[in-house]
């Protein structure tokens, strides 16, 4: 899937197309992230079917979103202003308003789309002050632009500052900080990741990011962590902790 990221055609993208349809939804929400990543204006109808069909889990739909947010096309407004409107799924009406407000940045401002990280983030960086991720009365898109801001830093107050936004009472705003740890790749985050891996209680969306980030860092304890929760109840998590182990042993 990864690897038909990289290629522009029908073929790849009628591929990844179809495996946001896959059972596993792990599976299905990183072909709806690969289809953003890509920022290809063809796959919009596929991506806008995959985003109002309610009988898909909202860790799919959610990503669906993200990635009309991030193509980034006026056109995608009315899209995700109906869904923001109508989704009873929180995670995902949270991700419709952040789509919209980057697509409003990217006409109001010059955005740049570069990141060290080589991905397409659903904010650009701004403020790089600690103070915003833990300030609940910051807009979801405040948070987000100071953790890829942060994330940018590299440095480790900035990683820890990240670290404690683990905090943060949205799971998609949760979600989002261990998929930022990831990118970093930081062994001082390996703790908190775990504590919301073993967490039965977290959103599935949350549980599922916090094994692919120790999947990234991958030291041993990790691994082993990894192996003991592919066992996990939730298909989501087990799913993940399986593919996150088996590519990092791999390696």
């Amino acid at each position: 899937m990864f690897s038909l990221r990289n290629i522009r055609g029908f073929a790849a993208r009628d591929a990844l197309v179809h495996a946001t349809r896959d059972a596993s939804n792990p599976l299905a929400h990183e072909a709806a992230f690969a289809l953003g990543q890509m920022q290809d204006a063809d796959d919009i109808p596929a991506i806008e079917a995959v985003l109002n069909d309610l009988s898909l889990h909202p860790i799919v739909r959610h990503e669906a979103a993200e990635a009309l947010g991030a193509i980034g096309l006026e056109s995608n407004i009315p899209l995700l202003e109906s869904s923001l409107a109508s989704d009873p799924a929180q995670e995902v009406r949270e991700t419709c308003e952040l789509a919209l407000r980057r697509i409003q940045e990217l006409k109001n401002v010059s955005v740049s789309e570069s990141s060290p990280f080589l991905s397409v983030d659903p904010a650009a960086p701004a403020s790089c002050s600690s103070e915003v991720l833990l300030n609940e009365d910051k807009s979801m898109y405040e948070h987000y632009a100071a953790r890829f801001a942060l994330r940018n830093l590299g440095v480790e107050e900035a990683i820890s500052a990240v670290v404690e936004s683990l905090s943060a009472k949205s799971a998609l705003l949760k979600h989002e900080v261990a998929y930022v740890l990831g990118q970093l790749q930081n062994k001082a985050a390996s703790d908190a990741l775990s504590q919301v891996l073993r967490d039965v209680d977290e959103h599935p969306m949350v549980r599922n990011e916090a094994a692919e980030a120790l999947g990234s860092i991958a030291d041993d304890q990790c691994i082993a962590l990894l192996q003991e929760f592919a066992e996990d109840p939730e298909p989501i998590v087990a799913q993940s902790c399986e593919v996150a182990a088996y590519c990092r042993t791999e390696l």
